[in-house]
């Protein structure tokens, strides 16, 4: 596939007059936009030609890799038969989809609630955590607790959980939304040793609840590994507490597993790797590997019985598009990927692979901090000052150079500053790794130089 010097100019002016772009400042990218043609395993294609490796799979999702022509051909199939069934139906894919989900979580009887994409998923986990407390005798629950910095999506009720510092200024938040000290294993909030240190931040939940009255909480949420806060991975001990303590108040945890889920720590689900198992749990991204729009909330046959009954047990919550049929016939034909070619096993080997690799880099001076091992997703943390981890202004602006520094090593990455952040494709092997490893590697010396700590 080549195009003309004239159609590129074309489509950079069509983009530079009508396309807003997510999450990015339109004077940063007009005329020189990166447009992506081809992709194949962990490998795209830009409209120049030139090849790259895209080291965080898309937006964290693209699990089984670029190019699954049977997935494709799963979606065509689908929309060839029925594209989408009359009003309160169904169609086979969802039905087969919901099933196979719950055969891979931790409860086989659980429900599947589908939504477009992991911001809904999150909405739909808050709105059934009300309403599963009210119909279990708490009328006045409606707070949630999170972790500051941490993200759970870009809808305005989802950036009011963790109050991450990408978001944008909301003005109030979503009441009853009540924050609690994140996990961070580098820079520990707390004095002790890591796993009393991880008791102690999950016991901070406690503290709140009794504070503000078990009776006016609805739930607690958290991601298995904090993406947002720099990929952090906590001791078993932490999700453990967690489920202590939502037990001992009858409050619904709440995994939200929207990057992590399907593999990416190693295990189908995150929490499975600490014995841990939540109440309802949010997913995405890695469910149909990006191939289509498509999300849920897992819930567990303690919550989703709580919704059967009469109209007043209804859970009144209708998505137009969630559990799309396409999208649907997209996760399945993802998912018997996954079980061909077990890349939830190589996610864990591989893993451990990319994370001995990454500690490599602690070479530079300027690496502080490598954090992975944990399935395919680590971090690597670059500082000004490793002795007291001091980490460098934003008169630097690494967040600027950087990315361009490894996309000239040919390597693809939105997540490049202080922190950068590694989520390829499952279907990875060792020698991408390699490169992976190599271009990061040529790209920390380069930046060294610049900001003349080599």
């Amino acid at each position: 596939m080549t195009f003309s010097g004239q159609e590129i100019e074309k489509l950079q002016l069509q983009a530079g007059e009508h396309l807003f772009m997510h999450a990015s400042q339109v004077n940063d990218w007009k005329g020189n936009l990166n447009i992506f043609v081809k992709g194949k395993g962990v490998w795209v294609e830009d409209i120049h030609g030139n090849k790259f490796l895209d080291s965080m799979g898309g937006l964290w999702y693209k699990a089984a890799g670029y190019g699954r022509k049977r997935i494709a051909e799963a979606v065509y199939n689908q929309m060839l038969d029925i594209e989408s069934p009359p009003s309160m139906s169904a169609s086979i894919s969802q039905i087969e989809l919901s099933s196979k989900i719950a055969s891979l979580y931790h409860d086989n009887k659980a429900r599947v609630f589908f939504v477009s994409g992991g911001a809904e998923a999150v909405e739909t986990a808050i709105k059934m955590a009300k309403k599963f407390s009210i119909l279990n005798g708490k009328p006045n629950a409606y707070k949630v607790i999170s972790r500051r910095y941490s993200y759970h999506g870009g809808t305005a009720m989802a950036v009011s959980l963790g109050g991450a510092l990408t978001a944008d200024p909301m003005g109030p938040l979503m009441p009853g939304a009540i924050h609690v000290t994140n996990w961070n294993s580098y820079r520990l909030p707390f004095d002790g040793s890591p796993v009393d240190v991880a008791i102690k931040c999950a016991n901070e939940f406690e503290e709140v609840i009794k504070h503000q009255g078990s009776d006016s909480i609805a739930a607690i949420i958290a991601e298995p590994v904090s993406a947002a806060y720099g990929i952090q991975i906590p001791p078993a001990e932490y999700w453990q507490r967690l489920r202590e303590i939502a037990d001992k108040y009858n409050i619904v945890l709440i995994a939200d597993e929207v990057i992590t889920g399907f593999g990416r720590l190693g295990e189908y689900f995150g929490p499975m790797n600490w014995d841990v198992k939540p109440d309802i749990t949010t997913v995405a991204k890695a469910l149909t590997s990006g191939y289509a729009p498509l999300g849920a909330a897992i819930v567990t046959k303690k919550i989703s019985d709580a919704f059967v009954g009469g109209d007043k047990e209804t859970f009144k919550h209708l998505i137009t598009f969630g559990g799309h049929p396409i999208a649907c016939a997209a996760g399945i034909e993802n998912l018997k990927i996954f079980e061909e070619e077990d890349l939830v096993g190589n996610s864990k080997k591989l893993g451990f692979y990319l994370y001995e690799k990454l500690n490599d880099l602690k070479k530079h001076k300027i690496v502080g901090d490598v954090r992975g091992g944990l399935g395919l997703l680590a971090a690597v943390e670059l500082v000004q000052d490793k002795k007291n981890k001091k980490v460098f202004s934003s008169d630097f602006n690494i967040s600027k150079i950087l990315p361009d520094l490894i996309y000239k090593n040919k390597i693809v990455t939105f997540r490049a500053g202080d922190i950068i952040s590694i989520c390829p494709p499952l279907s990875i092997n060792k020698e991408e790794i390699d490169f992976l490893v190599s271009g990061l590697d040529e790209s920390i010396k380069e930046i060294s130089k610049i900001l003349n700590h080599n």
